[in-house]
Order: C-alpha cells, then sequence, then structure tokens
C-alpha cells in the first residue's frame, strides 16, 4: 500500500486549525495537528480528528436522490436539475420571483467553492426572500460595524498575544474555539495573560469552561448585559476616565453618548444586574488600570433582545478606555484576499422589508425567524419553493414545530446538503456536495476574523468519483440554470459560473493586499497560489497594526460613537429599570455549546460522542428544590410555543432563576439510522422559542432569556 501524508487547515469551526493526515491508498490511517502549521502549531480540538468518521460516514450522500411516494430513489445529475429547473420556473413564472426563496446555513461560510459560487447563485435566483443561519446569531454585531464603521464586516479582534486585561462577556472561546476571534488553542493564550500578570474575567450566567479557568467570574441576569454595560460607560465618564487616544480625535458624538448614559449608576443597575456594586466598581478599576485592556462579547451577547445596543456599547467601551485600532487591544485584520474592500458595494442594510413581519433586511437577508410565517401566510408574495443549502432550520430556527409545518407546506423544496436531516427530509430533491477532505480549502471568511494576518491553501486530500460533483459544481449549475436577468447579465454570470474555484483565489490572491499584482506595482515577493502550495503549512503576513482612519467606511472617515438608530431605541431600556416578574414561565432559559459539537449534523459522528457532550438541562440547586426536582430526573421544560423532555443536571455553576439547554439536538426519528446512537438524539430547545422575540435593531433572533417552566412527569 502507498502511504502518503497530506496537510489541511480543519473547516469545523473558526480556529482554522492545521492537521496532519496520513492516507494509505485511499483510506484514512490517522489525523493530527500539524505541529509546522504556523497558526495552530499543531493544536487541534477532537472536531478535526472526526473528519475521518465525516469522510466515512455510511449515511452521508453521494448522488442525487428524489423523493417518491416508495422513498427515497436515486437519479442522475441532470435528471435532478432538471426537476429542480423546471419546478423553480414554473412557480417564478406563476407566483413571481419573491416565491423562491433561499436559507443558507453556517456551513457555507467554511466551504471554499461554496464561499466562491453562493452569492452569485442567489443573484441568479433574483429574490428577495434571503435567509441565512447568522440571522440567528451573528447579525447585531454587523449593524453595530455598519452603523459605527461603515461596513458590515468591519470587525474588530482582540490583539489576544498582547493583551492584559480581558473582560469576556457571554462568550465560552475555550469551548468556541474563539468566535468572531479566530485562533487556536485559546486555554493556551489565556493562560499566558495570567503568566505576565494580567487578569481574564468572565460575565455569563453560567460558570462556563472559560469562566473556570478565568481569574474572576460574575454570575449575570440573563439579557441584563446591557443595563452593566451602560452603567460601565457611565462609572468611565464620572471618573473623568476617557482616555486621549489617537482613535478617540477621530470619533464623533461622545458627549451624546455622555448624556444617554448618566441616568445608569452602578447602585441603581447592579441590584437589576445580579451583579453586586463592589464588583462592578472593581471592573471599571480594571478597565482604566491595566494597559492592554480590553471588553469581547459574543454569542451570549448577540442572541438577546438588546443584543445590537450590547455589542455597540461594547465597542464605545473600548473606544472611552483608548483600546480600539491600538496593539494590545482590538485590531482589525487585512487578510491575503479582502473580501471587507471588495464587498464594500454589498454592506447595506434597512432598503426593503418583509412582507409579513415587516423586517428590514440586514445585508440583503431578512431574518430566519420569520421564514415560517412568509411560507404559510396566504397572499401575493407568499413563499412557496425554497432552496437550502447546507442548512438544517428545522433544528436551528425558533418555534421549530410551526418550521416543520411551514417546511411541509412548501409547494417545492430542493436542498444542497449531505445528509438526510430534519429539513432535507420535505426537500423533493436533494443535491449532495462532496464535502470535508474530498475539497480543497482556502478560509476566506475567518481570515477576516484571526488574531494574525495569515494565509494557508489546503489541496483536497482524496479524491472524489465520477459520481461526485463538488459544491462549486452544483451552484454554478443553479446559477446558470435559474438565471433572471438580461442578456449581458446572463453571459457574465455563465462565464463565471463555469471557473474553478482555483482561477478565482488565485487572480483575489495576485491582486490581494501581498500579491504579486497588488497595488499599483508587481510585487518581487507577492503572494501567489503558486507560491502559496509550496507552505503547506501556511504563510504569516504580518500581525495586526492599526489601521483607522484609512480603512473606515464611512463617508466622513469617522466613527460613529453615537448612531440615532441607537440612540433612538435607548429609550426603551428604561422598562428595564422597573421588572415584571413572569409568574407563569418563571425561568429563564439560556443556551451551551459542546466542544464536541458545534451545528446539528455533528451528533451524527461517532468519534465526538462522549466526554461532556450530554443533552441534559441544568438546573440550580434552589430551582430544583422549588420545583421538587431531582438529579438525572426526566422532566418537562415548557413555553407557550412548545414542550420538551429532558434529563436533568443540578449544579451551581449556574444563577439561580435560569436554566440552561444546549442547541442542534433533538434528531427526528426519521432521520436516525440504525447505525447512528440513539444517544444522539436529545431535546430539540428550538421547540420553545417565542420566533417573534427578535432584537428590534437587528432582529437577530432573541434566544437567551427565553421566559420557560419545568415540572415533573407524572407517570
Amino acid at each position: 500500500m502507498e502511504e502518503t501524508i497530506k496537510y489541511r487547515t480543519c473547516h469545523l469551526c473558526e480556529a482554522m486549525c492545521g492537521l496532519e493526515i496520513k492516507i494509505e491508498d485511499t483510506k484514512i490511517v490517522s489525523i493530527k495537528g500539524d505541529k509546522n502549521d504556523i497558526y495552530s502549531k499543531g493544536h487541534i480540538c477532537p472536531k478535526g480528528v472526526a473528519l475521518k468518521d465525516l469522510h466515512e460516514d455510511p449515511n452521508r450522500l453521494k448522488e442525487p436522490v428524489k423523493k417518491t411516494v416508495n422513498g427515497w430513489q436515486k437519479i442522475s445529475w441532470d435528471e435532478a436539475f432538471d426537476i429542480v429547473e423546471q419546478n423553480f420556473k414554473r412557480i417564478r413564472k406563476q407566483y413571481g420571483n419573491d416565491a423562491i426563496a433561499t436559507y443558507t446555513g453556517n456551513p457555507t461560510v467554511h466551504n471554499t467553492g461554496t464561499a466562491l459560487t453562493l452569492y452569485d447563485t442567489i443573484n441568479a435566483i433574483n429574490t428577495r426572500n434571503r435567509y441565512a443561519s447568522h440571522s440567528l446569531d451573528s447579525v447585531p454585531v454587523f449593524v453595530a460595524n455598519q452603523m459605527m464603521y461603515g461596513h458590515a464586516m468591519m470587525a474588530p479582534i482582540p490583539d489576544i498575544e498582547n493583551i492584559n486585561y480581558f473582560l469576556i462577556i457571554g462568550a465560552n472561546p475555550v469551548v468556541s474555539n474563539g468566535s468572531f476571534m479566530s485562533t487556536p488553542n485559546i486555554k493556551g493564550k489565556i493562560k499566558a495573560i495570567q503568566e505576565r500578570d494580567g487578569k481574564v474575567v468572565v460575565l455569563d450566567p453560567r460558570k462556563t469552561e472559560t469562566a473556570h479557568i478565568a481569574n474572576e467570574h460574575y454570575f449575570i441576569i440573563p439579557e441584563r448585559d446591557i443595563l452593566f454595560l451602560l452603567a460601565v460607560v457611565n462609572e468611565i465618564f464620572k471618573r473623568d476616565g476617557v482616555k486621549q487616544s489617537r482613535v478617540l480625535s477621530f470619533t464623533d458624538h461622545i458627549d451624546v453618548l455622555k448624556n444617554i448614559t448618566k441616568e445608569y449608576t452602578i447602585e441603581q443597575v447592579a441590584p437589576l444586574s445580579g451583579i453586586l456594586p463592589e464588583h462592578i466598581h472593581q471592573i471599571v478599576d480594571d478597565l482604566l488600570q491595566y494597559d492592554n485592556a480590553v471588553v469581547y462579547g459574543r454569542l451570549g451577547v448577540n442572541t438577546q433582545s438588546y443584543g445590537s445596543l450590547c455589542q455597540w456599547l461594547i465597542n464605545c467601551i473600548n473606544i472611552l478606555i483608548g483600546s480600539l485600532d491600538e496593539e494590545g487591544g482590538l485590531l482589525f485584520t487585512l487578510p491575503a484576499v479582502d473580501y471587507v474592500t471588495l464587498m464594500a458595494h454589498e454592506s447595506k442594510m434597512f432598503r426593503y422589508k418583509s412582507r409579513v413581519g415587516k423586517y428590514a433586511e440586514i445585508v440583503g437577508e431578512y431574518p430566519t425567524a420569520t421564514l415560517a410565517d412568509e411560507i404559510l401566510t396566504k397572499g401575493k408574495g407568499q413563499v412557496r419553493a425554497l432552496l437550502t443549502v447546507a442548512g438544517n432550520p428545522a433544528r436551528s430556527a425558533p418555534n421549530s414545530g410551526l418550521v416543520k409545518k411551514a417546511l411541509e407546506d412548501v409547494e417545492f423544496m430542493a436542498a444542497v446538503d449531505m445528509y438526510i436531516n430534519e429539513t432535507t427530509q420535505h426537500a423533493d430533491i436533494i443535491l449532495p456536495p462532496a464535502v470535508g477532505l474530498e475539497t480543497m480549502h482556502y478560509s476566506f471568511v475567518l481570515h477576516m476574523i484571526a488574531t494574525i494576518n495569515t494565509t494557508k491553501f489546503s489541496p483536497a486530500p482524496l479524491p472524489i468519483t465520477d459520481k461526485q460533483r463538488f459544491d462549486w459544481q452544483i451552484m454554478g449549475e443553479l446559477q446558470r440554470r435559474l438565471f433572471d436577468g438580461n442578456i449581458l447579465n446572463r453571459l457574465k454570470s455563465n462565464f463565471m459560473s463555469r471557473l474553478h474555484p482555483k482561477t478565482k483565489l488565485a487572480l483575489a490572491l495576485k491582486t490581494g493586499p501581498y500579491g504579486i499584482w497588488g497595488g499599483r506595482f508587481l510585487k518581487k515577493n507577492g503572494i501567489s497560489l503558486k507560491r502559496l502550495e509550496k507552505h503547506k503549512g501556511g504563510v504569516v503576513l504580518s500581525k495586526l497594526t492599526p489601521v483607522l482612519p484609512k480603512r473606515l467606511f464611512t463617508k466622513n472617515k469617522t466613527i460613529a460613537l453615537a448612531p440615532q438608530l441607537f440612540v433612538q431605541e435607548l429609550d426603551k431600556i428604561k422598562e428595564l429599570l422597573k421588572p415584571v416578574e413572569n409568574t407563569t414561565y418563571p425561568l429563564k432559559l439560556i443556551g451551551r455549546r459542546h466542544l464536541r459539537s458545534n451545528n446539528s449534523w455533528m451528533q451524527k459522528l461517532p468519534m465526538l460522542e462522549g466526554g461532556s457532550r450530554k443533552c441534559t438541562v441544568f438546573i440550580h440547586p434552589d430551582d430544583a428544590q422549588k420545583h421538587n426536582i431531582t438529579h438525572n430526573e426526566l422532566v418537562e421544560v415548557y413555553s407557550e410555543f412548545g414542550s420538551i423532555k429532558i434529563e436533568t443536571e443540578i449544579t451551581s455553576d449556574l444563577i439561580n432563576g435560569t436554566i440552561c439547554i444546549p442547541h442542534g439536538w433533538g434528531q427526528d426519528a426519521k432521520t436516525i439510522t440504525e447505525d447512528t446512537s440513539k444517544n444522539n438524539k436529545g431535546a430539540n430547545v428550538n421547540e420553545l422559542m417565542n420566533h417573534h422575540r427578535l432584537d428590534p435593531i437587528s432582529y437577530n433572533m432573541a434566544f437567551s432569556g427565553q421566559p420557560v417552566a419545568i415540572r415533573k412527569i407524572i407517570e
């Protein structure tokens, strides 16, 4: 047997860990961390090893299938595309372009071929009914970036290698591997902060895996982050603690921010947030006294009713303490393929509204939370056909019962997906792409949110069969067949859809900031794909350095510290100063994530079973006693939208009055095969969610803080 070693970037989360893959013929022998990878340096988490399971999974689709009265039937690619084309064109002709909706899931960001073709395909369909998974967890960041810096993807990244004080709010980077802070081995980097006499502090309703290794952890009541942040801003002004930084010289409306936050004192806010006044004072002390202090918030901040306001205030605090666009603070990336500049014309929002909920589009997309209503609500503009790409809204979208009903009501549905899952089981046609180690890889999006400017290209370690198709081939065929537009645009679209991703990547690298054609002159030592292929572990381009105001996308090249949209919405926060108790649903629900999981499809991989990955409900001992609930007991958790049965874990690592359930579980019985562990079924937390409970600015789903109740199951 011929044994070879292949090198690859793991694409299963944001960390971009380098993999060393031993292969005999076409069989994977082992996967381990690549010590020569310039970014991860040998670090790897269990998900990377599980790529072997994914490649060998017998349940993974490799040929198109059609739903028939006798079950799923394999068909040819030509027949599959013909059926999709005929039905989408029929529905478009009868009801109009907006009768077709698209939904794209998280893996579209992590797969090179899809990333390079997805939006061209969606644009070819020419519908306003576009939905994506990031409206469930990320849009508040986009809105804050757009309002303050002029571009949705201008995301400031913690300079983790040089931070001395790290305040983490509603984030668990030890498990997420650094979401919107793509970096391997976050545990090691937190330890390094502590070893240089720095300090890591976590605010979270749960004592998370990150909180357990931090210097300090403070419990905070769900959805009260906004009060804490307002109090911190107010206290900085009260102490005359604003640092006269370079960035402050091109920042507008600091007096407006001071005025609108002055009523939120620490003493008033503390009892409403669950944090003691002395602890908030200590946090402000640290923010002002430490050099290189940073405030960072992620999923728990985004997925709540005040997500956009929270992300705005986090940015404001970092500006006030002099940390934005400074080494040791928060910096902006300049990747080899500068998507921020390339896509500047696409960074727009609030241009038009959805039919049913009247939600404004954000970067061309409506909130996923309204997709079911758009399908089920009769009338002009009703969604009657659906194309999903690497997404499972039947599990990831709120109010799953309504989503299921909507998917059953769709007149025609096609899915680009490798599995028959809770969503794709409703499709008429499934078009499965080659995935994982069968594909080449370049992390376009993740390099935009990395902690170092690096670049790396990974050829496909393994071949595909002649019956398989790559994602870019599938998307290109759909683009050509479903295009709606004039003849010139059709010709352009047809040409672009046929270009190999390597051709597009090669051109993007050559013309990028570090490319051999970058700037006005030929760069002798510039980056090209040909040169990059020689560096299997990648190339370090530069450390992150200050780039403002030159890289601002606002018209006047200034930062908007108090955008009117946020100032107006802040008036509603006064309601939180007079809390009302919910006696029917007295508990607040929050989520959690497992290191061995990411999306719903990862529950299928045997390598990721076990460890701490369990679908249980965490409940505080006081709440357990109040409801007469014991450890490892099957209970019912319910809301006005649904109920689930789930096993309990009683723990003090949770604030009283809150319960915690992980996302991505609850496999449908129809999608569980004999060789898939029944232990992976779990309970679907989104059965409980109110799909109208949104952040009113970004329309991001407010999962955190959902009112629920719990009770014993009486046999």
